[in-house]
Parts: structure tokens; C-alpha cells; sequence
């Protein structure tokens, strides 16, 4: 993705804010992925929406990027090429590419009859807020593609064997002549008979038709670590697609998106909670009873307390995915106003107002009305 904008590729401007980032990146890996979207461009779109949210989705990646235009600060601009992220080196584009596609030399052809690995699949899990913060162990069931039983993954009919291409001597490309402006050149094409595999079939697994690999629906048994937080991904080794060639399976990436609670905000390990008190408990102090993620607990309450003011319980926030114990909880409490009030109530708070030199009204409203008006 050199020279692209992340933030284009995600469709954000560049101040939007790290919720906008991962909603963009989690509709467009949505759109994109290959298990979903068949069309010839998907993966590819899937990838750089991938890398786009690797940065962007990282603070201080997103930081050295917006600053030096990489994600690796002003270090990634070094090596030959200068400002080109690395420049023409083995891992970038360079010269010897050029002439590798009008010489066909140049670069080493790989092997195609070597083992090569499997690709690497997405699986999305929605978790209620109470399942991402004491974790469960569920059994989930996706799409994959898996070794022919038959033919052991060599496509081959049970008791023959592929054999190397006639038409390539193995090696998976041919090379064709053809007339330029510059003369006759030389270019690699993918072998027509044996599509890159440089090896022939001669009879086909009845099972795979020939591929090797047949698609199953995979069951596996997922194990989500406590203290799980929106967005986050967990990589199950060995679970994708199998790989080609005697070649090991890809990764599963399974991505947790959890529901918001109704009762409770979350920042990493970190639980917050609205607790409501009544004007006599603020004034005169007390106990009252608050919700926590582990059970209902007593918050004790100072005389004199106001509006806004948080209560730290310790130990009684999210489990910390890494590290010990549990973050805490913040508890910020909020003065209560009646709506109506019995003739005791009536009576006591008028007294209260008297005694505070406030003269109560009589007429609409009530007390609290009064209080809250004069500050």
C-alpha cells in the first residue's frame, strides 16, 4: 500500500476519532472478506482495509504516521530508496521486477511444488457485556477448506501420483516470445496445462476433482479469555484454509464486537456506573446499595456529598487481559429530585428551607424547584 492514504482507504477524514476508525474498518472488513464477497478484487481490498486499520487503529502508529507519513516514525523512511519507505530493496518493488516482466529474468522463480501455506480466515463473535468480561467457552462452526481425506491432499486417484508437467518440466511458467517496438522479448507465463502447480494429474481424486482440498464446515471449541474488549481479535493457530502441497494450515483470527450494557460503561479494566442518592442521604450520609459486574455492594456515602462526585471500588472493575486481578470500578453518584412528596415530607422540608433562611413557596412546584433556582 505504498503511497496510498489510510485514511482514504477507510473513508475517514484524518481527525476522526478511534470509534469512527474501528466502525469504518468493521463495516469495510464486512464488505470485503473473501468468505463473503466473491468478487476478483475482494481479498486485495480486504488486505489494505486490514493494513489501513493496523495503523490507524494503533495510537502511536497512527501518530507516526500522521507526522511522517509511516507508521515506523522517520525511521521508515530509511534505507536505498530514501523517502520511499525502504526504497527499491528485496522486499519492495524494484529494478530487478521491471525486468523480470519484459526479460523474465531477474528475480529467482519460487517453486511451485513447494510447500506453501494455507490462508488465514476471519471469524466475527458478538459477546453480551458480561460475557466479555468473565469470558465462556463456546463451540463455533465456520466455512474452511481441509485436506482431501481420499488422495491426501495430492489430488491424485488413490494409488497413482501426479507427475511432473510435460509441458513446463515442473516448473509452472513458460516462456513466450514476443515482438516489440524494442525487439523480440522474452516474458514467464503461467503454464497452461498444469495452472502453476508444475505437475499433472493424470486421474483425478473422485473426491476433490483433483484439488486436494474439499470444503468442510469446521467445528471447533473457542475458549474467550476474560477481560475481552470490543474490537480485540484472538489468533487460533492451524485453523484456517489448508495449505498447498503438504503445506501447513493457515490462522483462524476470531474478532469480538460486544454489545453495550444498559447499566454500565467500560474503558479496559476500568467499569463505570451512575449511581443515584436521594438529597438525604447526600446531606446526612448513609449507606446505599450499587450494582457492580460481580454482584450488588454497599457504597458508603459521606455526609455533605455532591452531584458528580465518583467513588473509586477497587477490585471491582473488568479482569485485565494482561495482567492480575481486576481494574476498579468508579461510581459516580447524582442527587436525586422527587417528583411528588407525601405532607411529611412536605412538612420536613419546609422546615429544612426555614432553617436555611429560604421562605417556601405555597404555590406550584415544590421545594426542590426552589432550591435548585437559587444557587
Amino acid at each position: 500500500m505504498a503511497n496510498k492514504d489510510y485514511y482514504e482507504v477507510l473513508g475517514v477524514s484524518r481527525d476522526a476519532s478511534d470509534d469512527e476508525i474501528k466502525k469504518a474498518y468493521r463495516k469495510l472488513s464486512k464488505k470485503y472478506h473473501p468468505d463473503i464477497n466473491k468478487a476478483p478484487d475482494a481479498e486485495a481490498k480486504f488486505k489494505e482495509v486490514t493494513e489501513a486499520y493496523e495503523v490507524l487503529g494503533d495510537k502511536q502508529k497512527r501518530a507516526n504516521y500522521d507526522q511522517y507519513g509511516s507508521a515506523d516514525g522517520p525511521q521508515g523512511f530509511g534505507g536505498a530508496g530514501g523517502g520511499f519507505g525502504g526504497g527499491f530493496d528485496g522486499g519492495g518493488f524494484g529494478f530487478d521486477d521491471i525486468f523480470s516482466s519484459f526479460f523474465g529474468g531477474g528475480q529467482r522463480q519460487a517453486d511451485p511444488t513447494a510447500p506453501q501455506r494455507g490462508r488465514d480466515l476471519q471469524y466475527e463473535m458478538n459477546l453480551k457485556f458480561e460475557e466479555a468480561i468473565f469470558g465462556k467457552k463456546t463451540r463455533i462452526k465456520y466455512n474452511r477448506e481441509a485436506e482431501c481425506d481420499t488422495c491426501k491432499g495430492s489430488g491424485a486417484k488413490p494409488g497413482t501420483s501426479p507427475i511432473k508437467c510435460t509441458n513446463c518440466g515442473g516448473a509452472g511458467f513458460v516462456t513466450v516470445e514476443t515482438n516489440t517496438p524494442l525487439g523480440r522479448m522474452q516474458s514467464r507465463q503461467e503454464c497452461p496445462v498444469c495452472h502453476g502447480t508444475g505437475k499433472e494429474i493424470k486421474e483425478k481424486c473422485p473426491t476433490c476433482d483433483g484439488r486436494g482440498k474439499v470444503d468442510e464446515r469446521h467445528e471447533i471449541d473457542v475458549t474467550v479469555p476474560a477481560g475481552i474488549e470490543d474490537g480485540q481479535q484472538m489468533r487460533l493457530q492451524g485453523q484456517g484454509d489448508v495449505g498447498a502441497n503438504g503445506g501447513p494450515y493457515g490462522d483462524l483470527y476470531i474478532v469480538f464486537y460486544v454489545q453495550p450494557s444498559k447499566d454500565f460503561k467500560r474503558d479496559g479494566s476500568t467499569i463505570y456506573f451512575d449511581q443515584p442518592i436521594s438529597f438525604a442521604t447526600a446531606a446526612l450520609g448513609g449507606t446505599v446499595k450499587t450494582k457492580t459486574v460481580h454482584g450488588d455492594v454497599e457504597l458508603t456515602i459521606p455526609a455533605g456529598t455532591q452531584t458528580g462526585t465518583t467513588f473509586k471500588l477497587k477490585g471491582k472493575g473488568a479482569p485485565k487481559l494482561r495482567g492480575n486481578g481486576n481494574g476498579d470500578e468508579r461510581v459516580k453518584v447524582a442527587i436525586t429530585t422527587p417528583k411528588s412528596l407525601n405532607k411529611s415530607q412536605k412538612d420536613a422540608l419546609k422546615a429544612f428551607a426555614e432553617a436555611s433562611g429560604e421562605k417556601p413557596s405555597s404555590k406550584g412546584g415544590n421545594i426542590f424547584d426552589k432550591l435548585k433556582g437559587k444557587k
